[in-house]
């Protein structure tokens, strides 16, 4: 099986898009939130292309952040606080 991009960076926008939907229901998730981005930094930042990976992830927490942003501002603002702290690391790694 030939792993892409979209396969390995799905799962853990997912992971977020969960977090979001429970930050809805008033569950504080900053530190899972964290945690999970983490945990995906550490995942993807060990393969060859991963700078490609943790940009894709960055890209997919935003782009799934503006889709949601127009009715869903809670949800919105967890996806969009995922994809800051995202590109903080990845910048950090250069």
């Amino acid at each position: 099986m030939k792993a892409t991009v979209v396969g390995l960076v799905t799962p853990h926008v997912l992971r977020i898009m969960d977090l979001a939907k429970q930050a809805e229901s008033g569950v504080n998730i900053d530190w899972y939130l964290r945690d999970a981005v983490a945990k995906t930094i550490n995942d993807l930042g060990h393969q060859y292309n991963a700078r490609e990976l943790l940009s894709a992830y960055a890209q997919g927490l935003q782009a799934a952040a503006d889709d949601a942003g127009r009715i869903r501002s809670t949800y919105a603002n967890a996806l969009q606080a995922a994809a800051a702290i995202a590109e903080r690391e990845l910048g950090a790694r250069g």
